[in-house]
């Protein structure tokens, strides 16, 4: 049976304050994730970003603190969910697609910071394998890619969590031509090869 993204999957899972220690949101460590992709990002292009592509963005939850920070970039989410595009998709500027989509979808010119946070580790190998070359493509920056693998002590949503070991996202990552900087970023094709020998962490 196939999961659900309505509006009790994310009241569920990033707004119940009986979950304090298993929702995934939480506004604080949303901040916190958003300050560091940006500074990375900024560090890397050295410049303040003006694009960000959100794949898999439910609700949206990135916008409001990448605005906060950076008033003027250009936020564009995609998410499969009808319930979250119907919902926030004319003031959030989101979109219906599946990550599978991007394997010939190409909304916007490649961007300053990509963002696939939480995503990945639940789809289905063909479906991942299907988007990873256009989100490749659609990353001018450095991609924050939040992924989980089977090493990681998971705690949350398990429903249709797919138990792959680190090593099959790092490999299919670099083979996209992605660089790993750590924390979940990834230097995107497109500055792939122009760091310092320590700034990676390959």
């Amino acid at each position: 049976m196939s999961k659900h993204y309505d509006r009790d999957y994310f009241q569920r899972w990033y707004r119940d304050p009986a979950l304090k220690h298993e929702a995934i949101g939480g506004a604080a460590r949303l901040a916190r994730k958003v300050a560091l992709a940006v500074a990375a990002a900024e560090y890397h292009l050295e410049r303040p970003i003006r694009s960000v592509l959100d794949i898999g963005c439910g609700e949206g939850p990135w916008r409001a603190p990448l605005l906060k920070l950076r008033p003027r970039l250009q936020y564009l989410g995609f998410d499969s969910s009808q319930y979250a595009v119907a919902r926030f998709g004319r003031t959030r500027n989101l979109h219906l697609a599946r990550f599978g989509d991007f394997e010939f979808l190409r909304p916007c010119a490649p961007v300053d910071l990509l963002i696939c946070s939480d995503v990945m580790h639940y789809l289905d190998t063909r479906e991942l394998e299907r988007g990873l070359a256009g989100m490749a493509e659609l990353c001018g920056g450095v991609a924050f890619l939040e992924t989980f693998a089977r090493e990681d002590g998971i705690e949350g949503d398990t429903d249709g969590f797919k138990r792959r070991p680190a090593k099959f996202y790092r490999e299919r990552f670099a083979a996209h031509g992605f660089q790993a900087l750590g924390s979940h970023l990834w230097l995107g094709p497109a500055l792939a090869g122009g760091t310092a020998a320590l700034e990676t962490s390959g």
